[in-house]
């Protein structure tokens, strides 16, 4: 019933995609419609476009009966997670990346919930995050061009910007719970963080393999923002998942880096520490017990 409802979702919404599209006089109209969330009819009226995100609803803390909050790695490498990471044409196919999407959000005042650590105590600014995700490298030449007198030469100073394709990991923190009204296993994304290099790094040889977490958002402030932006499609360019709809049904390859367990809440490689092996049987571990929760409850 779940995959229906995101199915007849998208069918609608790629109607209304591709009327614009088809419809539009001129390609600057059909990006100001899409910017402003609206659309212009035959007999010119103008259509609200913008989509709401189905709303969670409430769960009282009585219903909730078993839960695990558990952080996973989201590789973009992989194939399937590829659409995150992705753009279109900017026209046909109005695509932008998770980052690229994320961050204009934060730009706009849209996304407001935005932190310095999983734990969302540390509020970040759009300008604390320019600052991480980027570098200025000033060479030797340009202090020794003003020391001269001279004018300084633009090409004295580097600039370095972390881009889309530099963002190669997401992680996620969310809480697998039993719903003691429903009698269901559910997933809720509590945060999201953006994986990308160390700013300082680029531009040198220590550039690559070396990635830190630039920002954390808390998932539910962003939905309105991500609900209205679609995931990049190559078989469909009139698809239209949402990134929304795409992490809430969980859609995505991930790998469980920590979670609740016996040793505490800490990193998998913090007591397994240099076995890569052991680390992701630990990873399988822990996505069974999840999956045997929800069938033990009804084992009497």
């Amino acid at each position: 019933m779940k995959y229906l409802l995101f199915g007849l979702m998208s069918i609608f919404s790629s109607l209304t995609m591709a009327q614009n599209i088809l419809n539009a006089v001129t390609p600057s109209q059909l990006k100001e419609e899409r910017a402003k969330g609206y659309k212009v009819n035959d007999a010119g009226d103008t259509l609200n476009i913008a989509e709401k995100p189905l709303p969670y609803g409430f769960i009282e803390e009585k219903d909730v009966i078993w839960s695990k909050v558990v952080w996973e790695v989201i590789d973009f490498n992989e194939r399937l997670n590829q659409p995150y990471f992705l753009t279109g044409d900017g026209l046909i196919q109005n695509n932008k990346s998770l980052y690229d999407v994320i961050v204009e959000g934060i730009r706009s005042g849209k996304i407001t919930e935005v932190f310095d650590d999983e734990y969302f105590e540390n509020r970040m600014s759009y300008d604390q995050i320019m600052a991480r995700a980027e570098k200025k490298d000033t060479q030797q030449f340009y202090f020794d061009m003003i020391e001269a007198g001279e004018k300084p030469d633009a090409g004295a100073i580097f600039n370095f910007q972390i881009a889309t394709q530099d963002i190669k990991m997401i992680k996620t923190k969310g809480l697998w719970y039993i719903d003691r009204r429903l009698g269901e296993l559910k997933y809720r994304l509590l945060g999201l963080s953006i994986m990308g290099p160390d700013a300082q790094s680029l531009g040198t040889e220590f550039a690559d393999g070396v990635f830190v977490d630039l920002f954390w958002i808390w998932y539910p402030d962003a939905r309105t923002t991500l609900i209205n932006y679609k995931v990049f499609n190559p078989n469909n360019t009139t698809s239209a998942i949402s990134y929304d709809e795409m992490l809430n049904a969980r859609r995505f390859s991930s790998i469980i880096y920590k979670a609740q367990t016996s040793y505490g809440t800490k990193p998998i490689e913090d007591y397994i520490p240099n076995d890569s092996k052991g680390q992701l049987e630990e990873h399988n571990r822990i996505k069974n017990t999840i999956l045997q929760a929800e069938s033990d409850m009804w084992n009497y």
